[in-house]
C-alpha cells in the first residue's frame, strides 16, 4: 500500500512543474518584453526644434501686438504699405506730413476729428511695432530656413512643414495688410458709422496666425519632446485622443468667434452674465435678413454664439479630465490633462470679468492671449497621447 502511494506521488510530481519550472517560463517572459530605452535626439533636431520653438513664440507675441493694437483702436493709424516696411517718422514735419495723411481718411473724418499729432503719434506706434514684429517674424524665420536646409538639417517631413510655414508667413503679411484695408475704404458714409476693418479679414487674419502658431509649436514638441507608444487597459482608452483632437479644434473654433466679438464691438452689449441683460436668449438676436447674417454680423449674436462656444470648451476639457481619472496615463499626460482642464476654467473667468468690466483693454488683452496659452495646452496634450493603444479589459 506504501509503495503504490509513493508511485503515484512520483507521477504528479512529474505532471506538474515545479518552481524552477515557472522561473524558468517567468523569465523568459521577461526577456520577451522588450525594455522603453529613453530616445536619444540628434543634436541637428534639438537645434531645428528650438528654432521652431523660437517661431511659435515669436507668432505668441504678435498675437498679443495684434490684440493690443485693435484695443486701442491703433490699426488703421498707417495707411500706407511697404513689403519692406515703412520708414518711422523723425522729425516734427515727417510727424505733421503723416498725420495729414491719417486725416484723409474715414476714422479721423468720422471719430478723431479732435486728435492731436502727439495722440496720433501713440496710436501710429503702435501699430508701427506690429508691422514690423511680424516682419521680425519672416527674418528669424527665413534665415536660418535657408541655411538648415543647405545643411541637411530637415528631413521630407520637415521640409513640407517649412515651405508650409514659409507660405503662412508670407500669407498672413498680405492679409494683415488686406484687413486694414478694408477701415480705410470709403464706406462709412452715415456720421454714426464707425470705422473699422472687416470682421471677416479680422478673422481671417487671427485664425491664420493661430494655424501658424500650432504648427511651428507641434513640430518643436516633435524634436524637442520625443514620446514613447504606451498601453493602457481600458475600454474607453481611446477617446483620449479623440477628445484631445476635438478639444483643439473647439479652441480655435472659439478664438475665431472671439475675432468676430472683436471686430463688432460685441463685448460692450449685454455685459451681464449668465444671462444677456434679462433674458437667457435676447429678442434681438434675429433681426437681420436674410437671417443667416445674424451669425456673423449682428453683435448680439456674435457675442451669444462666443459665449455658447466658451462654456462648450470648458464642459468638453472637464470631462476629458473626468474620463482619464481612472486611468494610467504617463505623467507628463496626467500634467498636460490637468493644464488644460485648469487654462479652460481660467480663460473663461478672464472672459466673463472682461466683458462684466465692459471690456478693459489688460483684461481683454490677457484674454486674448489666454486662448493661445489653453491653445498650447491641448497640443502637448494631444503630442503625449498620439502614440497611445489601448487594450479592451
Amino acid at each position: 500500500m506504501l509503495r503504490m502511494i509513493q508511485k503515484r506521488t512520483s507521477l504528479i510530481k512529474l505532471l506538474v512543474p515545479g518552481p524552477r519550472f515557472h522561473q524558468t517560463i517567468a523569465q523568459t517572459a521577461i526577456k520577451e518584453i522588450p525594455a522603453i530605452k529613453p530616445i536619444s535626439i540628434p543634436k541637428s533636431d534639438k537645434t531645428v526644434g528650438r528654432w521652431f520653438l523660437g517661431v511659435s513664440g515669436m507668432v505668441f507675441v504678435a498675437v498679443g501686438l495684434g490684440g493690443v493694437t485693435r484695443l486701442t483702436e491703433s490699426g488703421l493709424s498707417m495707411v500706407t504699405w511697404k513689403l519692406t516696411g515703412e520708414r518711422m517718422p523723425r522729425t516734427q514735419e515727417e510727424w505733421e506730413q503723416e498725420f495729414a495723411l491719417y486725416q484723409q481718411y474715414p476714422e479721423y473724418k468720422l471719430k478723431n476729428v479732435n486728435m492731436t499729432v502727439d495722440e496720433f503719434k501713440f496710436i501710429f506706434m503702435m501699430e508701427y511695432m506690429h508691422r514690423m514684429w511680424g516682419r521680425a517674424i519672416g527674418g528669424f524665420f527665413l534665415l536660418p530656413a535657408i541655411y538648415f536646409w543647405r545643411k541637411g538639417y530637415f528631413c521630407a517631413k520637415t521640409k513640407k512643414s517649412v515651405l508650409l510655414l514659409g507660405t503662412l508667413i508670407g500669407l498672413q503679411g498680405l492679409m494683415g495688410w488686406y484687413m486694414v484695408k478694408s477701415g480705410l475704404e470709403d464706406r462709412f458714409q452715415d456720421p454714426n458709422d464707425v470705422p473699422r476693418v472687416s470682421q471677416y479679414r479680422l478673422a481671417s487674419h487671427l485664425a491664420a496666425a493661430f494655424v501658424l502658431y500650432s504648427l511651428s509649436l507641434s513640430r518643436a514638441l516633435a524634436m524637442l519632446v520625443p514620446t514613447n507608444t504606451f498601453v493602457i487597459q481600458a475600454r474607453n482608452a481611446f477617446n483620449i485622443k479623440g477628445l484631445s483632437h476635438l478639444t483643439k479644434a473647439m479652441v480655435l473654433l472659439t478664438a475665431i468667434s472671439g475675432a468676430f466679438v472683436a471686430g463688432l464691438d460685441a463685448g460692450l452689449v449685454y455685459n451681464s452674465f449668465p444671462k444677456m441683460g434679462d433674458s437667457w436668449i435676447p429678442d434681438d438676436m434675429w433681426q437681420f435678413e436674410p437671417i443667416q447674417r445674424n451669425i456673423t454680423e449682428n453683435p448680439t449674436t456674435v457675442q451669444f454664439n462666443h459665449r455658447i462656444l466658451g462654456i462648450s470648451t470648458v464642459t468638453l476639457t472637464t470631462a476629458l479630465w473626468l474620463v482619464t481619472r481612472r486611468m494610467q496615463l504617463p505623467k507628463r499626460a496626467n500634467w498636460a490633462i490637468n493644464a488644460v482642464v485648469a487654462m479652460a476654467w481660467t480663460q473663461a473667468t478672464l472672459g466673463v470679468t472682461t466683458l462684466l468690466n465692459y471690456v478693459p483693454v489688460p483684461l481683454a488683452t490677457a484674454h486674448q492671449s489666454g486662448s493661445l496659452i489653453l491653445l498650447s495646452f491641448a497640443l502637448w496634450l494631444s503630442h503625449e497621447v498620439r502614440l497611445l493603444k489601448y487594450l479592451p479589459k
